[in-house]
């Protein structure tokens, strides 16, 4: 337990995941969630519920109203995802970093010098738009 509660001492975010197929993971979702909410008191982690395995349709065993009724109890956004298809893979992350981003906006989660997680004077990359990444690229290099 001391290792695991290693990897998640100064995050700012994280994921809740259980598996769509298997009952017990989802049953087990509230005690992960109250194991980190304890070990970081009184600091406060933004976390995204996700229900993984979402291709095996007919192995399922969690329905999606379930699951996001669960969600809405522990105050957490929901998403389903499936490694086997990407379906929301890559959503999963960025749901989960906007509302990092949010937390840390709105005052909810709050950085201070000692922590290790997300630094307040890192700034935000900039998202550069089709073409334009290579065009700063092109003008970083030697006109020579």
């Amino acid at each position: 337990r001391s290792v695991t509660r290693s990897y998640y001492r100064n995050s700012a975010g994280g994921m809740l995941l259980f598996d769509l197929t298997n009952r017990t993971s989802f049953e087990s979702v509230r005690r992960w969630h109250r194991e980190v909410t304890d070990t970081l008191q009184p600091s406060r982690l933004v976390f995204l519920l996700v229900g993984h395995k979402s291709d095996l349709v007919g192995q399922r065993r969690v329905a999606r109203r379930e699951a996001e009724k669960l969600a809405a109890s522990l105050g957490v956004q929901y998403v389903e995802t499936s490694a086997k298809d990407a379906t929301n893979v890559v959503q999963a992350f960025q749901m989960l970093t906007l509302a990092i981003y949010q937390a840390l906006q709105s005052g909810r989660l709050s950085p201070t010098g000692a922590w290790d997680g997300v630094k307040s004077r890192v700034p935000l990359p900039i998202q550069h738009k089709a073409g334009e990444q290579e065009k700063e690229e092109e003008k970083k290099k030697c006109s020579c």
